[in-house]
């Protein structure tokens, strides 16, 4: 889950320690194993009311609690967000069909700390051009990742990310961005997908940040529907989400949300 962006600003970014990052490990892997096992649900018919039963009961099941329903109102577990849907789209009784593309953001609370990722899914037998998205979209993340080290700035992850997605054809969506995480689910600084290189604060070891390109296919707009919380591509065209919580140390970026650490 994101919020609009703003300008690239140090104030309030609260470093952890590495007993706060150890701790923040166990949100971290909840989320990242209730995402494999959702994915391995993800398929024709299947309806994403049902993926957000199955993620409830799993955070039940593991003593967590979900870091996005009730959150400034929002009434689900998961964000499931299909084709033309960037984020925040609220699971419904509607079959998935096959070829579409579904984005599924999911956060989780457990001692004290939140969780954050986001993955895209085939449905199916999906188009050519939809797995290229998808493709671009998860290495647009790591392309990120890579700049995540002490002394880099904030915005050489956004431009490594707007560079490799640029490149290869597609555009990134501006008006919703990355966060910083921790003790509360969206804290600073806010993680622009595009800027310039060399800009916004100084990367310390113990910042954590939820960095989460959103792509699509086509232009870069987007539009939010009645429902108050769906974006869409404002021409149509198909979006695609992925997310890591990493955090960032003295030796580099840590990915906590990998079930291989």
């Amino acid at each position: 889950m994101i919020y609009a962006r703003s300008l690239m600003e140090d104030r309030h970014v609260h470093l952890k320690s590495a007993e706060e990052i150890e701790k923040m490990r166990e949100a971290n892997r909840i989320v990242a194993e209730i995402l494999a096992g959702l994915k391995g649900k993800v398929r024709p018919g299947v309806t994403t009311e049902e993926l957000d039963r199955y993620a409830e009961d799993e955070l039940k099941e593991k003593k967590a609690k979900s870091a996005f329903k009730g959150y400034r109102g929002y009434p689900k577990a998961l964000c499931t967000s299909v084709n033309s849907q960037v984020v925040h789209g609220i699971p419904s009784r509607t079959p998935l069909k096959d070829g579409d593309l579904l984005s599924i953001d999911f956060g989780a609370y457990c001692n004290g700390f939140y969780g954050d990722a986001a993955i895209t899914v085939p449905v199916g037998n999906v188009s050519g051009d939809a797995l290229r998205l998808k493709k671009i979209a998860e290495e647009a993340l790591y392309a990120g990742i890579e700049k995540a080290y002490p002394g880099n700035r904030l915005s050489d992850i956004s431009f490594a990310i707007q560079s490799l997605v640029e490149r290869n054809g597609f555009s990134v969506v501006r008006d919703f961005v990355g966060h910083g995480i921790g003790r509360s689910l969206h804290e600073e600084p806010q993680v622009p997908n595009f800027g310039s290189p060399g800009l916004g604060v100084r990367l310390k070891a113990g910042m954590v940040l939820a960095i989460e390109p959103m792509i699509n296919a086509g232009g870069s707009e987007v539009k939010i529907l009645q429902d108050g919380w769906t974006a869409v591509t404002k021409d149509g065209s198909l979006s695609a989400h992925f997310e890591h919580t990493v955090a960032i140390t003295e030796d580099g970026p840590v990915i906590l949300t990998r079930l291989d650490g």
